[in-house]
């Protein structure tokens, strides 16, 4: 199928209150146009570069999220126009998004990424720590950033019981906080191969890249 027959039938599988964001690392900026053309307005990439050098080309009402591992000195080129940093994942880069937000007069939206696979490869906080995380996010100090929930990554793997009970875990986590916090609002978990599960765990946004676009060649 073709790019604008994948976003559709996304659009058709997916219940309200689901946003998708479309993948679109590694891919030109044609094939982000012919989704665009579909009405797909949220984009999501992994390199700060590529995403700043695709904003600067493509349609200005473009909702362009950082879905990828932040490196804090990059955060600078992304601030003026970053919608949603998915993966912030310490205290340090969260206080480099808040001052380069302030310096472009904006409220940056920000996800906290938790750790839920069982893979050493996958960035995140450990649920234990949210709680003294959160401790210090002082209003007053972070006032040009806002927390809006959670994203996680479940353990690449077949079993899906275990993804199953990664998600769930995750959405229990969201609940408890949603409780404290009225902001937030997303639950970012769940990609092309898992996405249905995590849906049915309760998530409110997923990350869909090569359903929509086809496989990715990293060589080019």
């Amino acid at each position: 199928m073709s790019i604008a027959e994948n976003i559709e039938k996304f659009r058709q599988e997916l219940p309200e209150g689901v946003e998708l964001c479309a993948i679109s690392k590694v891919k030109p900026k044609e094939d982000i146009l012919e989704a665009y053309e579909t009405g797909q307005r949220v984009f999501g990439e992994n390199k700060i570069q590529e995403m700043t050098d695709k904003q600067a080309d493509l349609p200005e009402d473009i909702q362009w999220q950082m879905v990828g591992h932040v490196q804090t000195n990059k955060v600078k080129d992304m601030a003026p126009y970053v919608s949603l940093i998915h993966a912030v994942h310490k205290m340090k880069l969260l206080k480099e998004i808040n001052k380069r937000a302030k310096q472009n007069e904006r409220i940056i939206d920000c996800l906290i990424q938790v750790k839920i696979a069982d893979e050493d490869s996958k960035f995140g906080m450990d649920a234990d720590n949210l709680d003294g995380f959160f401790d210090q996010v002082d209003e007053k100090e972070f006032k040009n950033v806002r927390i809006i929930g959670l994203m996680g990554m479940a353990t690449l793997t077949e079993d899906e019981s275990q993804i199953e009970k990664e998600f769930k875990s995750l959405k229990e986590i969201y609940d408890n906080y949603s409780e404290r916090y009225s902001q937030f609002s997303q639950l970012s978990m769940g990609m092309s191969g898992d996405y249905k599960i995590a849906v049915n765990c309760g998530s409110t946004m997923v990350r869909i890249g090569s359903s929509i676009f086809g496989p990715r060649n990293y060589d080019k």
